[in-house]
């Protein structure tokens, strides 16, 4: 999976998902500090889905997979992988995957694989958005505001990630405003990749994440750099419609159709430049806002 590439920061990236073979169904990744406080959801369904499909002997791409996290995930610990090759069919084949850290199970997914087929075509349509070219960068947070912020918080903003970010209507997560529960915007790899589908489809699954749950708050007045706010991925869907490059731009539509019980449902639909419908995902994930009392006591994000 591995290919020559000059940014260092996505170099990093396709070698975290390019994964350590133990046994012909035992994979283990290493975990990487990006400035959250556990493993980031978005690298273990990478890593999960480079593991599955090294066990694919036909041509088959994945067009589905289905996630629950279960525990938080160590960022100083390698994850384990354990694979159950669960049906290789004519058509279709499926993986059960099973992420474990410390003895524990961490994360479970099923995720399924299709050989190319001819078939009736249908999409809706892209919202019409201003170009990404059209959109000015979100300027950098100013050092007197990144002086006050918890430490794990400025590593996040201040660090240079391997996806670019162009929000057609930005939001100041800083001090949120109350919103409807809407979002759109352009990603893509910051560096050119190789070619292989399968790298351009685990580098989605990892950028999937990012900003999905998100959308949940925004009615709220919330964001999860506030210390009151506890947000955690609970479940994570993706299908894979049509080929696509990470490495192009991207855009990212999501609406989140329901909070409650501490619960947030977020939906999305990522579409490439030329309109083209290449995947959908949906996220359930829990938002609690929590007291000052709790917050001295460390009350974990999952129980």
């Amino acid at each position: 999976m591995t290919s020559p590439v000059s940014e260092p920061v996505v170099h990093e990236l396709v070698e975290l998902l390019s994964l350590e073979r133990l046994e012909d169904n035992l994979f283990r990744g290493q975990s990487r500090d990006i400035g959250t406080k556990y493993v980031f959801g978005g690298q273990v369904l990478g890593q999960a889905l480079s593991a599955a499909q090294a066990t694919m002997k036909e041509p088959r791409g994945a067009h589905s997979l289905h996630a629950y996290f279960l525990r938080a995930g160590d960022i100083a610990a390698p994850i384990v992988y354990q694979i159950d090759r669960t049906r290789d069919g004519g058509t279709f084949s499926v993986r059960r995957i099973t992420a474990i850290q410390h003895g524990q199970v961490i994360f479970f997914m099923a995720a399924s694989f299709q050989g190319d087929e001819d078939g009736g075509q249908h999409q809706l349509s892209m919202p019409e958005v201003p170009k990404p070219e059209d959109i000015t960068p979100a300027p950098a947070v100013p050092e007197h505001v990144m002086a006050t912020l918890p430490t794990k918080v400025q590593r996040w903003l201040s660090r240079k990630g391997p996806f670019e970010f162009r929000h057609v209507y930005p939001r100041d997560e800083l001090n949120p405003p109350k919103r409807p529960p809407f979002q759109q915007f352009w990603f893509r790899l910051t560096d050119r990749v190789g070619d292989a589908p399968e790298l351009h489809r685990a580098l989605l699954a990892y950028a999937s994440d990012f900003h999905l749950l998100g959308t949940a708050t925004f009615p709220h007045g919330i964001s999860y750099y506030q210390p009151n706010v506890q947000m955690a991925s609970l479940d994570h869907a993706l299908w894979f419609h049509r080929p696509f490059r990470a490495d192009d731009w991207l855009l990212y539509s999501i609406d989140s159709p329901s909070a409650q019980d501490a619960r947030g449902l977020a939906r999305g639909q990522i579409f490439d430049r030329h309109g083209h419908l290449v995947a959908s995902t949906a996220q359930e994930g829990l938002i609690r806002v929590v007291s000052n009392a709790e917050i001295a006591q460390h009350v974990p994000a999952k129980d």
